[in-house]
């Protein structure tokens, strides 16, 4: 395993510009430009001495509905993680475009709840390439500790559509439950994704505007799935435990402007909840915490 620390971590407008090079006719057959898919890198990278800004946290809460705390929002990690899911897709040795990988599923285990005032260690790899029916899929895998204890811990499932593959294996995955709307609606604004785009960094064309999101294959813009697992955290925040696991699959995309409705329901070790479409109750999102 290569270990390699990232102490200049870039991310914005630049980095998804970078990102969309691969996915761009012509310039996708340029050396150190292309990806030909292959086998993972086995690379580790690593952001250390990580301070909380709490502005932006205050920013990310007021985005995805946050209740001002003590501690930072759980799925607030993310942020700190991501950078570096986007430098490992954008190094030459990563065999898959950032642009048009879809994201399937996130896990996010919380050991405890962090203060804005720690120091932390952020660390991302790429794992577990693996058959799937519409491609490839893999993970990418975050760990977060402070004074070395692991405080944080996510796994981000990604599509790569290819040549179908008949190999593929089912998921091994627990069934997720639809969970009926409890009479909840969210509004949603066409411009969320702007809004989530410049707390997240996250500038993928597909949520910004109309036009960007029709020239990748949407009739317009949609919703960032890790925003809607946010969004759905804050309404039962205060609820959970502080040693937990989220887990969300993304089902069918939200499109901006549009209205979600929520549902969740306490069971045996935690809540099942989701997002729905509140005319036919298809699922834009289902979860879980344990």
């Amino acid at each position: 395993m290569v270990e390699r620390n990232v102490d200049d971590i870039r991310g914005g407008l630049p980095v998804m510009l970078k990102a969309a090079l691969p996915a761009i006719p012509g310039v996708n057959l340029v050396p150190g430009v292309a990806k030909k898919g292959g086998d993972l890198p086995d690379l580790t990278l690593t952001r250390n001495d990580v301070a909380i800004d709490r502005a932006h946290v205050a920013a990310y809460a007021r985005v995805c509905g946050f209740e001002r705390r003590e501690t930072i929002p759980l799925t607030y990690v993310h942020m700190l993680a991501f950078p570096l899911h986007m430098a490992l897709m954008t190094d030459r040795t990563f065999p898959y475009p950032a642009i048009g990988t879809v994201h399937l599923a996130n896990s996010i285990h919380q050991h405890r709840p962090i203060k804005p005032t720690e120091r932390l260690t952020v660390s991302a790899r790429a794992d577990n390439l693996r058959p799937h029916p519409k491609g490839k899929v893999f993970d990418f895998v975050s760990t977060v500790t402070s004074d070395e204890d692991t405080v944080w811990e996510s796994t981000s499932e990604y599509l790569r559509i290819s040549r179908s593959d008949p190999t593929a294996g089912a998921d091994v995955r627990e069934p997720f439950d639809v969970v009926p709307s409890n009479g909840t609606e969210w509004k949603l604004p066409a411009n969320l994704g702007r809004r989530y785009a410049a707390v997240s960094g996250d500038h993928n064309p597909i949520h910004l505007y109309p036009l960007t999101a029709k020239a990748l294959g949407f009739h317009r813009q949609i919703a960032h799935g890790m925003w809607s697992k946010a969004r759905c955290v804050a309404a039962f925040d205060t609820r959970l435990a502080d040693d937990v696991t989220v887990e969300v699959e993304f089902k069918k995309p939200i499109f901006l402007p549009g209205t979600v409705a929520f549902g969740s329901r306490v069971v045996a070790g935690g809540i099942d909840f989701s997002l729905t479409n509140p005319k036919n109750a298809s699922p834009h999102l289902v979860g879980r915490t344990r």
